[in-house]
């Protein structure tokens, strides 16, 4: 039973991935937005509801550990693993007149939490500010993102194409939690120890919507989708999902997030940054790199 649920999770992030890129390139289009509006936007925040149910759980929980581990260890997994795969997958070409705003964005998100992790808590006003960074983040995604529209485009049916952005969305949350939780089952089961399940199955599992988002929108060359959905999937973990959960209940920090954790997070937005910019987007010999990095920060934290 345990891998046929292992097996429907796994189909379910396919198909999930696949309606959503669809129907988010056909909201795109409607609306005269870029696909790199609709992936920083829709896309991103969608694939990250995941990470917001677990933080929220967290803090109500008493496990505010889990609530910013959770957050900075997606933003990791979702440059290096998520952007690398794609990247080997089909070259991710980017014009950075188009992202060097959401890339901002992003570098500041990352720094200003940064910050705040080297105090003791993340207090309901540090809250606020963040959740304030998200509605300004919006604001200037959507005011800067308008595009031409294209001459002689038929008008798609846009109650299908939300259909299939929602219903993607839905499919893919539910595929991400049958597969972690197959997953863990059968990696105990072969005595696989816990430590070793939480830094790589469930540390990845919250991540799984925006993985095969990407990567299915890497092999439709929507590759504006595949990127945007990673740069506003970080954003929002970190003005979203911080910023919401403070406000329902202030965040105690441990110190090794500031002094461990952070600066990695920091140099893998900083390291996507350069990238983007210097390459024009992530060619494929960048993915390898930064698959690499990211076996290399598993096998450090383990």
């Amino acid at each position: 039973m345990t891998y046929l649920l292992f097996t429907i999770g796994l189909a379910m992030l396919f198909f999930g991935g696949e309606w959503l890129v669809r129907g988010a390139s056909s909201v795109a289009r409607h609306f005269h937005l870029s696909p790199m509006v609709i992936g920083l936007t829709i896309v991103g925040f969608g694939t990250s509801a995941p990470e917001l149910l677990v933080s929220l759980q967290a803090a109500w929980e008493g496990k505010p550990e889990i609530s910013i581990g959770n957050v900075v260890g997606s933003n990791i997994a979702n440059i290096l693993l998520i952007l690398g795969v794609s990247a080997v997958i089909a070259p991710l070409v980017v014009d950075a007149r188009k992202i060097w705003r959401d890339l901002a964005f992003m570098l500041a998100a990352t720094f200003v939490l940064w910050g705040m992790l080297l105090g003791t808590e993340i207090t309901r006003l540090y809250g606020a500010v963040l959740f304030v960074g998200l509605l300004i983040f919006l604001g200037s995604t959507f005011f800067f993102g308008k595009v031409e529209p294209e001459e002689d485009q038929p008008e798609e049916n846009q109650l299908k194409a939300w259909g299939f952005t929602i219903g993607g969305l839905i499919v893919l949350v539910i595929g991400a939690r049958l597969l972690v939780d197959s997953a863990i089952v059968i990696a105990t089961t072969f005595g696989i120890s816990e430590a070793v399940i939480g830094l790589t199955i469930v540390a990845v599992g919250t991540s799984l919507p925006e993985l095969a988002t990407s990567i299915i929108a890497a092999f439709r060359k929507q590759t504006e989708i595949a990127v945007g959905n990673v740069v506003g999937s970080n954003v929002f973990n970190i003005f979203g999902i911080l910023g919401i959960t403070a406000l329902v209940s202030p965040i105690p920090v441990d110190p090794r997030f500031g002094a461990i954790d952070m600066p990695v997070a920091a140099a893998v937005a900083v390291g996507l940054a350069v990238l983007a910019f210097t390459l024009r987007g992530l060619p494929r010999l960048a993915g390898v790199g930064l698959l690499v990095a990211y076996g290399g920060y598993l096998w450090a934290m383990t």
